[in-house]
This record gives C-alpha cells, sequence and structure tokens, in this order.
C-alpha cells in the first residue's frame, strides 16, 4: 500500500504542471462574451453523441491488432538547412507526426499544434508513446513567425514543447481559454493571442482565421469544455491553407470554404476515430466530404501514423483515405514524415507503410449524427 501511495504521490507530482490552468479575470470575462460560452463551458453549434463510458473503456482495454507498427516507421530526417531556401512556388507543407505541420506560405512560417513529446499525457511515464521520433529536433526547427493552436488536448497542446519553444516562438495564435495554458507554462502574455471563432489576426501578409470545429476540450477530469476548440485557416496574398484541428463533421465547413476557400491545400485529421465518437473525429471518408465542401485542391491527412489513440490498425486511416479519394477524384498526398510537399506539385501516392489487414468504410462506418441526408 505504501508503494502505491508513493507512486500515485510521484504520478500526481510529475503530471501537475502539465494540467495547465483555468482561464479567470479579463481572460475569463472574454470568454463569458462568445456566443458559443454558456453555463461555464462551450458548445458545439450541433450537439454531440457520446459514447457509453464503460464500452468504450472496455474495448480500449481489449485493444485491436496492429494499433502499432512492428517496425521502424520510416522517416525523412531534416536539419536546419533543409529550410534554407524558400519554396518555389510560394507555399510548401512539411508534416512531422500527428497534427505538428510546418506551413511556409507567401514569406512567413507557421507551425500548427507542434507535439515533439514522446508521449501525449500529463505524465512523462504513462500515456500513449510515440511511433517515430519527430523528423527534426526542436532547436533546429527554422526561424517562426507564428504558432497556432487548435484545443488544449495532450495530443495538439504540449507543455514539454511549449517550454522549448517559448523563446523560439514570437507569437502564439489559440482558441479562447488556451492562453491560461500557455502562460502558466512561461509564454508571456503579450505574446499571446486569444481568438473566437471567426476572429483574425494578421502576421505580415498572411490572415490567420480561426474557424468554428466540432469537437471538445479538457486536460483534467474536471474542465471539460472549459476552453474553445477551433480549426484555422491560413489566407495569404498568393496561397491558401486549412487546417481542421481535430473535428467531427458538420455544415460549418462549406461556411469556411464560401467565405475563406478555395483552398490550395487542407490538412485534414484522418485517424483517431470510431463509431462510438464519430461526433468528435471525422474518419476517412468523411474527411474527403469535408476537403470538397471547403473547396480544396490537395488534400493533406494528418493526425494519423504517430500515436495509437483509437481502435483501428495504425495504417487503416491512409488506406481508406486512398479509397475515398480516388472514388471522389480528390488530390491525395501521403508523404513521410518530415517530406516536404509543394501543394503545387503533388508528389504521387507511393505506400512507405507495411501492408497490415485494416477494415473498410463498409465494415466500420463513421458517420456523425445530426447531418441531413446525403442526396
Amino acid at each position: 500500500m505504501l508503494v502505491l501511495g508513493a507512486a500515485a504521490l510521484v504520478l500526481t507530482i510529475d503530471a501537475w504542471t502539465a494540467l495547465g490552468a483555468r482561464a479567470e479575470g479579463v481572460r475569463l470575462a472574454r470568454m463569458e462574451r462568445s456566443p458559443r460560452y454558456g453555463g461555464g463551458k462551450f458548445r458545439n453549434t450541433l450537439p454531440v453523441v457520446e459514447p457509453e463510458m464503460w464500452t468504450a473503456t472496455w474495448r480500449f482495454v481489449a485493444g485491436v491488432p496492429h494499433s502499432r507498427p512492428d517496425g521502424t516507421v520510416p522517416i525523412r530526417r531534416l536539419r536546419r538547412g533543409h529550410f534554407a531556401r524558400a519554396p518555389s512556388s510560394g507555399l510548401r507543407v512539411t508534416w512531422f507526426g500527428h497534427s505538428s505541420v510546418l506551413v511556409e506560405m507567401d514569406g512567413r512560417r507557421v507551425l500548427t499544434d507542434p507535439v515533439w513529446g514522446d508521449r501525449v499525457s500529463p505524465s512523462s511515464f504513462v500515456g500513449p508513446s510515440r511511433f517515430h521520433p519527430p523528423p527534426i529536433d526542436l532547436a533546429s526547427l527554422p526561424a517562426l513567425d507564428a504558432v497556432v493552436i487548435s484545443h488544449d488536448h495532450y495530443d495538439h497542446l504540449d507543455m514539454p514543447t511549449i517550454v522549448a519553444l517559448e523563446a523560439r516562438a514570437p507569437r502564439y495564435f489559440v482558441p479562447l481559454g488556451v492562453g491560461a495554458h500557455l502562460e502558466s507554462w512561461g509564454v508571456p502574455a503579450h505574446r499571446i493571442e486569444e481568438l473566437d471563432w471567426w476572429d483574425e489576426r494578421r502576421v505580415g501578409p498572411l490572415r490567420l482565421v480561426a474557424t468554428p470545429a466540432r469537437h471538445f476540450s479538457g486536460r483534467s477530469l474536471t474542465d471539460r469544455d472549459a476552453t474553445l476548440w477551433a480549426g484555422w485557416a491560413i489566407v495569404g496574398p498568393r496561397h491558401r491553407v486549412f487546417f481542421s484541428g481535430d473535428t467531427g463533421m458538420f455544415p460549418g465547413f462549406a461556411e469556411i470554404g464560401r467565405r475563406l476557400g478555395p483552398f490550395d491545400v487542407c490538412l485534414v485529421e484522418s485517424g483517431a476515430y470510431d463509431a462510438m465518437w464519430a461526433d468528435v473525429h471525422v474518419g476517412p471518408e468523411q474527411a474527403i466530404d469535408a476537403h470538397r465542401a471547403l473547396r480544396g485542391d490537395v488534400f493533406f491527412p494528418v493526425h494519423w501514423g504517430t500515436f495509437d489513440l483509437s481502435l483501428h490498425s495504425w495504417t487503416e486511416p491512409i488506406e481508406r483515405l486512398r479509397v475515398a479519394a480516388r472514388r471522389a477524384g480528390v488530390k491525395l498526398v501521403s508523404p513521410r514524415p518530415g517530406e516536404p510537399v509543394d501543394p503545387a506539385s503533388p508528389p504521387p501516392v507511393r505506400a512507405w507503410w507495411p501492408s497490415v489487414p485494416w477494415r473498410t468504410a463498409s465494415q466500420a462506418p463513421v458517420v456523425s449524427s445530426g447531418l441531413s441526408p446525403r442526396r
């Protein structure tokens, strides 16, 4: 019993700082003015059907085959020199794994949801661990102009990464309330800008627009939906990029496409889905539908191939995307982590992942609730 108590104490101390902080004062007052806020929490435009907790827990405990790679994941190792020359087209996108992407666009560099930690968890001892190392060391990243965060879940907001980046990221753009976490970890308040949906800020010639999403937030058992979640449109004089963050399917994609598209490339979450939580993760087929509603050109899948966060084999998202993109006539790219992509000349899809069993869309459909029937 004493050993268990000591272990629990160590885990609590280890995780405490990573939990972040709750908004208060001026920050909380601004949140309370948001049309999306009420009763102490943020709300989606469409209700979310929650999974049955015990069923979900049991399935996670049981696990599924091939949820992690058996061997080494092939990545392209990068150094600072790889970014010395600007992209000839004015746009280059480099995926570092999960939802961490460097967007080099119209003379500026924007990093999305940087997660370099070994685990996506408040603890450095327990929690889902990486399939592969980050393709580039944080210290070797080129100079950044902005970091955007989609929401405060651990696989999108990583305290060790934020602490390591603090001196190198001049401006952080986050949804309402998320700034409290960053400030508690040492990021100066004047470098944090918190946005509601449809708010926008300038970074040189770029407009960064926080866009609606259908998801949830929280870093503990007591702060569910205490902060906002969002996608991001990066709009420049020559190019446009959309980053979905995490989201279920909802009609807002069409509005985003009308107001801010068309997009040269859409970075859309495509993994960690299941029918039990189809309202907060789109799944591969609906990701393609979202891309089309957004008026996207090149589809760039993110949020897969780095952590085991769901109940599908680790390669299933990209296999299903290949089928769905081909049927819809969508341009799909599938780079290795660390492999830069110029959306003006997208590379052909080549399978760098192994062939392992996976379920088709008909075998394991993922369909968000509350949507109008397809015609």
